[in-house]
């Protein structure tokens, strides 16, 4: 299975504006921004800041109100509903805090759930995926039976599974205590470096930065910088 393009990422001026009723709320106004092919990058801000709304329009969650969001060569923003869902299926594999694994399948049918969307191959694609997340003796487990450290790594499993240039974190280790928190971002960095993902982790922990290449902050639905990451540490150093 080959990735469908090379996860290069371009926000030129765009703006995301929700309808609430009679009150317009701008959730993301006059981003510009690129991430490189094979960047990790963090995105850091408060609660509100627009993190969520940015990394759901790269995902194409969302849809943008102005602006053009080109991924791959490609307007993200004009797609037409079709288009979007390939894309999505295709090119992005999703990371939620909250593991999003379905109670009543196993580990393995969790991501054969996944594989099955665009490959004939689910069982075996799902047992190749479990492996290099360090799952394959759970593959036959419930997620109940399983630590919140190893659902995301399930979790993992399952966006890996179609194996799409970009990955999509939205706070990946809210969940999980320090210990295992480290241990999933250690393999977040190893799937980055050796696979040449672009991955994009949206997180409020300041520290995870650390781990980076660049850095993006966001401040009421503005992006106020991008800092270039000198020297980053491997997750085994954090503190927090």
């Amino acid at each position: 299975m080959v990735s469908n393009g090379d996860g290069n990422i371009k926000f030129k001026g765009v703006f995301k504006t929700y309808q609430l009723g009679e009150i317009k709320v701008e959730a993301l106004r006059n981003a510009d921004l690129e991430i490189n092919t094979g960047e990790f990058v963090v995105i850091l801000g408060p609660s509100g800041s627009g993190k969520t709304t940015l990394l759901n329009l790269v995902g194409g969650i969302d849809s943008v109100t102005g602006g053009e969001l080109i991924i791959d060569g490609v307007d993200v923003a004009h797609m037409g509903k079709r288009a979007l869902t390939e894309f999505r299926r295709t090119t992005i594999g999703f990371v939620f805090q909250f593991f999003n694994l379905i109670p009543t399948l196993t580990a393995k049918e969790n991501v054969q759930f996944a594989v099955e969307l665009i490959s004939n191959h689910s069982e075996a694609r799902a047992l190749e995926v479990l492996e290099k997340v360090g799952l394959a003796d759970r593959a036959d487990h419930f997620p109940s039976q399983l630590s919140g450290g190893e659902q995301q790594r399930v979790a993992i499993a399952r966006a890996l599974s179609k194996n799409p240039p970009i990955l999509l974190c939205d706070e990946p280790t809210g969940e999980l205590d320090f210990g295992t928190g480290v241990k999933i971002l250690e393999l977040m960095k190893e799937i980055n470096e050796k696979e040449r993902r672009t991955i994009i982790l949206v997180t409020h922990n300041t520290a995870i930065g650390d781990i980076a290449d660049r850095v993006v902050h966001l401040r009421s639905g503005e992006i106020s910088s991008v800092e270039r990451v000198q020297n980053p540490i491997s997750p085994s150093k954090l503190k927090w």
